[in-house]
């Protein structure tokens, strides 16, 4: 009896390997590159934690292959209830070829706290503006050097919250929509942020991640966390 089935692996020309010999995952030295895959647009949103952590981790991964990431953050300008000097920046800020700004007014949008609500839409234009100049500076950059300024071009961009502000009506959706319509063939954009499901953004994206609250320490009446949150 002749047996018709073949080995999948044998199909995709992958090599059988024992356990003996296969090698194990392992880190190198950190050099610059440009990456071969990228261009997607990526958007995660939702009312669950993890939206900003999951993109961090992408950027985080993403230099860790030599390639250029920025992150523009809105919204996220400091308040009273966290401590000033936030973990991720600590970590960014020793990390090659990973960048970051923060483009936030000091408080919470609408939550009452004394700070002007014409103030955040300031700072979210701003920040908008931002990202529309490394956009224009990202088009085909190459190899880009890990110290260099996100003016010279970036691989990845990663607007934090940019759908929250425009959740808050700090930003206009179709401004938005056409940050997105511009970018550069070979960028990567991770769109981040609020609990409406922005449909503009959805739309345009290749990657939609819905990240959904089930339980939070918050429901409890626990504040922000060091070291988790912040």
């Amino acid at each position: 009896m002749t047996d018709d089935t073949t080995d999948d692996s044998s199909e995709r020309g992958i090599e059988s390997q024992t356990d003996e010999d296969a090698p194990a995952p392992t880190a190198g030295a950190i050099e610059p590159a440009a990456p071969e895959e990228f261009g997607l647009v990526q958007v995660w949103w939702g009312d669950g934690k993890g939206k900003t952590t999951a993109a961090m981790g992408m950027g985080f991964r993403a230099a860790g292959h030599g390639y250029r990431v920025h992150m523009v953050q809105f919204m996220k300008g400091g308040a009273g209830t966290v401590e000033d000097v936030r973990g991720e920046y600590n970590a960014i800020e020793t990390f090659p070829g990973f960048s970051y700004e923060n483009t936030g007014h000091y408080g919470w949008h609408g939550f009452l706290d004394g700070s002007d609500d014409d103030e955040h839409a300031a700072k979210a234009s701003g920040g908008l503006a931002r990202a529309e100049e490394i956009l224009a500076a990202s088009a085909d950059p190459g190899p880009v050097a890990l110290d260099a300024p996100p003016e010279e071009g970036a691989h990845m961009l990663i607007l934090d919250e940019i759908l929250y502000a425009v959740n808050r009506d700090l930003l206009d959706a179709e401004a938005v929509r056409d940050l997105v319509e511009s970018k550069p063939d070979d960028l990567e954009l991770v769109l981040t942020g609020g609990h409406d499901r922005p449909a503009f953004a959805c739309e345009l994206a290749d990657l939609v991640t819905h990240v959904e609250k089930e339980t939070h320490p918050m429901d409890a009446g626990h504040g922000a966390r060091k070291g988790t949150e912040y």
